[in-house]
């Protein structure tokens, strides 16, 4: 059976140690880690057990690695397990730290496509926010929850307020209203406005009255 024969603080990461069996360096592994397992020197320890090790500590560096990108930006799972899987993480290390993330409130699609809506709704239509949540891997029934908050007269308002700022930007260059109003159209739809909603909008915006 080997043996543990050395325990070496790492100089540059405080938090982890190096570990040496039969006086060759075989791992590195949290502080946490060592005061959990009992591990010190001159410690029998046998195959299953360093592989029980090794395993903890991917998981202990999974969730710091995971908590890391949390803080930069709030993610939705699917976003936390394509960029874990990215790092190299194995799908049980992954599905430790979701419940992790789970339990002490880190991730909540329910709650980030809320949050997620509220701001965009500010500048999108429903079409592209859906269209964009559902890339995300949000839940359909939380998406179309998260729509229905949408107040109907501000979605108008902000899609009324987006038009006049194009039509300033593209009528000094172009004067013809079938042409403003095609353009006008396609920029909206882009945006991901309701064609009904956005043919109302683009007829007050460039007053085409006239053209019918």
């Amino acid at each position: 059976m080997s043996k543990i024969t050395k325990i070496e603080a790492q100089k540059r990461t405080k938090d982890r140690v190096n570990i040496y069996i039969d006086e060759s360096y075989a791992f590195s592994v949290s502080t946490e880690l060592v005061y959990r397992e009992g591990l010190r020197k001159d410690l029998e320890i046998n195959e299953e057990k360093l592989k029980k090790v090794v395993k903890e500590d991917n998981i202990i560096k999974c969730k710091n690695t995971a908590l890391r990108i949390v803080e930069r930006s709030y993610k939705t799972e699917k976003e936390i397990i394509e960029k874990l899987f990215e790092k190299g993480y194995e799908k049980d290390e992954i599905d430790k730290t979701l419940e992790f993330l789970r339990e002490y409130k880190f991730i909540n699609d329910e709650a980030y496509t809320r949050m997620y809506v509220k701001d965009r709704a500010k500048t999108q239509g429903r079409g592209k926010i859906k269209y964009a949540l559902m890339k995300k891997g949000v839940d359909q029934e939380d998406i179309e929850s998260a729509l229905e908050t949408i107040d109907k007269d501000e979605e108008k308002e902000a899609a009324l307020e987006l038009a006049r700022k194009r039509y300033l930007v593209i009528s000094k260059r172009e004067s013809d209203k079938y042409k403003l109003w095609n353009k006008l159209c396609r920029f909206l739809v882009g945006r991901g406005y309701d064609y009904s909603l956005v043919k109302e909008i683009v007829k007050e915006v460039v007053n085409v009255e006239e053209l019918e």
